[in-house]
């Protein structure tokens, strides 16, 4: 069933989840969008991101026995914070006030995958500074994407660890 999904607050994905647009048109849209935040073996398949807002920050429960804290989000499409086993495939992503897609934090066992980006500025940033070497063991795979119109930096921007970028146009 098609949908256009505008959520007040970044959608927290928790271990083990996998979001799946297959035989449906599925937009996130409008607002804050994805955030991934330690956790691990996570799905994200064919659904449209587009158009992300920062969100407001404040008290969330991000599991059975926890509340806690949030940080306001910075408008970024998918947002991976200390996140592993993680693979974004055939999605479409564009025009969000941040970045496309960002791992950080140390990060890693990422496959981003047969995804088509448009219409960015900041588009990929693998890594969360020069000087933050906890992520010198990050591996991420970037394969078969489509970077098209539009875009204008970070296609990827690669610090410390291992990267394959491969049969991307």
């Amino acid at each position: 069933r098609d949908m256009v999904i505008r959520l007040k607050k970044e959608l927290i994905i928790t271990s083990f989840k996998t979001i799946d647009g297959r035989g449906a048109s599925v937009h996130i849209t409008d607002g804050p969008c994805i955030k991934i935040h330690y956790a691990t073996n996570i799905i994200i398949h064919g659904i449209n991101i587009h158009d992300c807002k920062p969100g407001s920050g404040g008290m969330i429960r991000d599991g059975p026995r926890h509340t806690g804290w949030w940080i306001p989000s910075d408008g970024d499409a998918v947002a991976i914070f200390g996140g592993s086993h993680v693979w974004i495939d055939h999605c479409s992503l564009s025009n969000c006030d941040d970045g496309l897609i960002d791992a950080i934090h140390g990060s890693t066992a990422i496959t981003i995958s047969n995804n088509h980006m448009t219409h960015h500025d900041k588009v990929m940033l693998l890594g969360h500074s020069d000087s933050y070497t906890q992520d010198k063991n990050m591996q991420v795979t970037i394969a078969f994407n489509h970077f098209g119109e539009g875009l204008v930096q970070r296609m990827p921007r690669c610090r410390h660890g291992y990267f394959h970028v491969v049969n991307n146009d």
